[in-house]
């Protein structure tokens, strides 16, 4: 039995453990790297550990640290108060605020992990305030992020046009980008009602001075903003103006409860419905420490976007100096890090090297090219693309996988702009899965109740993408021969 087919059975057997039994996934990868490595590819310790992405360790850790200095002080509790004025209360369009944002930031030159890094947390701080599904927050930042991660000054539009070019193929910039955004806006759409984004179409944030009228719930509402009948209402939670982060009220959730959640003294603050009644609470104001925060966070976008700086390092210095200037915002932040997810993630990914650096994904490739006919090879070469890049580098895997394609794609009988579009949009949709950067800072920055079912769910959706939209892309894209 040959190394390659070792590590796959092992990358199976991790999956199937971890699922049947109580272990956990990271450590038990790490574990079966070690054996595999040790045993079948005969590799030290250093190699394997030579595997361990420690600038994913750096991003997960720096940027969930950071956030939750932010959420200690008080900063997410103001960015939320001021992202519900932009969108004068309502709550369907919160999600699509942060798809157009993450887009905007890939396509102007943002790493699709450094973007959902900055807006993830965010994000999923007004999902767990408003009630909205995390699982369709996080996968609207997601596929924001590869909306615009293919625009020609972009990081993966870079790479995709660069070896198209040093193939001598010819390349259309503009339509691979225009295909990848269309996409993502329509498996975003279908995204949003299949995780209750129809419940959400009727909510408003009412703000209102003393005494307004509250909102009353219509029939049919959900609790959880899931999908459920038709209409919405009045969200139920009051904004904190305290440096206790983004906690609501737990009487407002209780089912069929009423009254007011307790408002502090002092008039004229944002009146929010808690179910059928009205609480006060005065409007957060900027300190030192939430200046500090937002300066910090403000630098991250601006390294990333213009200096290449990496984000994970950036997030753990900005950490470092608010912790300086302001201690009591940084108590119990180190605690809030998504430890297991780290683990997990990492875990995963340590594998996924050992089985690069053995060869089985070129293995896989090879394999692949040695089809005699191109419509099938290019299936295959989506297919493989997208299964791969569910758990490794995106990156690595669009410079891999098009030189692959070069015999099909000289030969003539398959478009060369139509299976390049095809690929791109099926390696990088598949970042939604928990094993990637992108879907790893999702389930990293999910409210701690629901981080478990923010992990499976992802993994569903992001295996789901990886058998079915290589088919739908190759259907729509390659088989039609229209580039």
């Amino acid at each position: 039995m040959s190394d390659h087919v070792i590590s796959i059975i092992g990358l199976v057997l991790i999956f199937t453990v971890a699922t049947v039994f109580s272990v956990h996934m990271g450590a038990l990868a790490i574990v079966v790297a070690f054996v595999v490595g040790t045993v079948f590819v005969h590799e030290s310790a250093d190699d394997i550990f030579a595997g361990f992405p420690g600038d994913l360790f750096v991003v997960l850790v720096g940027v969930t640290f950071l956030f939750a200095i932010a959420k200690n002080n008080g900063t997410v509790n103001w960015l939320v108060h001021g992202s519900m004025r932009v969108v004068r209360g309502r709550i369907a369009l919160i999600p699509w605020i942060m798809f157009l944002v993450t887009a905007v930031l890939t396509a102007v030159g943002a790493v699709v992990p450094a973007a959902v890094a900055l807006v993830a947390p965010i994000g999923l701080g007004f999902a767990k305030r408003y009630r909205i599904n995390p699982l369709l927050m996080g996968l609207l930042i997601i596929n924001g992020a590869s909306a615009g991660g293919f625009s020609p000054i972009s990081v993966f539009g870079s790479i995709t046009n660069g070896v198209m070019s040093r193939n001598n193929l010819p390349g259309n910039p503009a339509l691979l980008f225009l295909c990848s955004f269309l996409f993502n806006v329509a498996l975003s759409l279908f995204v949003f009602f299949l995780f209750g984004g129809r419940a959400l179409l009727g909510r408003r944030e009412a703000a209102a001075g003393p005494g307004a009228p509250a909102g009353k719930p219509r029939d049919g509402d959900s609790p959880d903003g899931g999908a459920g009948g038709g209409g919405g209402r009045t969200v139920t939670a009051a904004l904190s103006s305290g440096s206790s982060g983004a906690s609501v009220s737990s009487a407002a959730f209780a089912s069929g409860a009423s009254g007011t959640a307790p408002a502090p003294a002092g008039g004229g603050g944002l009146a929010v419905a808690v179910v059928g009644e009205t609480a006060e609470e005065p409007p957060l104001t900027l300190d030192r420490a939430r200046v500090l925060t937002l300066l910090g966070l403000l630098s991250l976008v601006v390294g990333s976007l213009f200096f290449d700086l990496n984000v994970g390092l950036m997030a753990l210095t900005v950490t470092v100096v608010l912790s300086l200037v302001s201690p009591e915002s940084a108590k119990g932040a180190v605690d809030k890090c998504a430890w297991s997810t780290v683990l997990l993630v990492c875990g995963i990914v340590t594998f996924v090297g050992l089985m690069e650096r053995i060869g089985t994904i070129d293995y896989l490739g090879e394999g692949v090219a040695s089809v005699r006919t191109p419509l099938l090879g290019a299936l295959l070469i989506c297919l493989i693309g997208a299964v791969v890049s569910a758990f490794a580098s995106t990156t690595g895997i669009l410079g891999a996988l098009i030189p692959l394609a070069v015999p099909f794609l000289l030969g003539g009988q398959v478009g060369t702009a139509g299976l390049i579009v095809a690929l791109a949009i099926s390696a990088s949709v598949v970042d939604s899965s928990p094993f990637s950067t992108s879907g790893a800072l999702v389930v990293a920055n999910s409210p701690e109740a629901r981080r478990e079912t923010v992990f499976r769910g992802l993994m569903v959706w992001g295996l789901a993408m990886a058998a079915v939209v290589p088919v739908v892309t190759w259907g729509v894209f390659v088989v039609p021969g229209w580039f």
